[in-house]
């Protein structure tokens, strides 16, 4: 994400890791911890990348920056009502949840602002989520936690896909190079195309699939009623329930 913002032109800033001592550029400060914020610093934004099982021991360090910023909460399963316990009732907070494509500016994020969030606010979070992808706002917060489970967590389920094919060209006699090289390009090429395109996933897949031919015999087994249409759902709905129980 701060890769995503200095391409922006990121005004000056701060950093709090600990893991990582040294600066990014001349326009970020990093500190080892809230204590090392200077003196008089006043952020636009405060952007929460913690853990969710840290949140309660870190956050009340923050609470000093309400109400002159917004919070800005990248944290799985954290509800603004419990940030905002943590924060102080003057605080406004928006909840939001990308993905690690932002790392390559092809991230989704959606997010919604909590009470007291400005119109302003709300615009400059726009703006920095917007530095690493598509943007998109809900008002009712309980969609954060399914978002979690489809995008937030999506990417591993496509990276398993990858995996898997690979594994299944090795089995098929593939050599292991080529295997790899097939299974990636196959998931990056397909994701493109569906990007690319307006006709839905549905459209694509039959366009692929010619009558009694491979992909057809193969679909056969994918989408047994015991296989992915169960398995995803139950996927998704776990990853769902588990967001909902980060918020305890």
């Amino acid at each position: 994400m701060l890769a995503g913002w200095r391409e922006r032109g990121l005004a000056a800033a701060v950093a709090v890791d600990p893991a990582r001592p040294d600066s990014p550029g001349p326009e970020v400060t990093v500190v080892a911890d809230a204590a090392g914020i200077p003196d008089g610093f006043a952020p636009a934004a405060v952007v929460l990348a913690v853990k969710p099982q840290h949140a309660a021991e870190v956050l009340a360090h923050y609470a000093r920056f309400a109400p002159g910023a917004v919070f800005l909460s990248i944290m799985a399963g954290r509800t603004i009502a419990g940030l905002s316990a943590l924060l102080g009732e003057r605080a406004a907070v928006v909840r939001a949840m990308p993905n690690t494509p932002a790392a390559v500016r092809q991230g989704i994020t959606v997010a919604c602002a909590g009470p007291g969030v400005t119109a302003a606010q709300r615009a400059l979070c726009d703006a920095l989520l917007a530095a690493i992808g598509a943007v998109a706002w809900v008002e009712d917060e309980g969609l954060i936690d399914p978002v979690t489970a489809v995008s937030g967590s999506g990417p591993a389920y496509v990276f398993l896909l990858a995996e898997l094919l690979e594994r299944a060209a090795i089995e098929q006699g593939i050599p292991a190079g080529l295997a790899r090289q097939l299974a990636r390009h196959t998931v990056a090429g397909s994701g493109a195309l569906l990007a690319a395109s307006s006709e839905d996933a549905a459209a694509l897949r039959r366009a692929v699939t010619s009558p009694r031919g491979t992909t057809e015999r193969a679909l056969a087994v994918l989408m047994q009623e015991d296989a992915w249409p169960a398995l995803i759902s139950r996927a998704v709905a776990a990853a769902t329930a588990r967001s909902r129980e980060l918020a305890g």
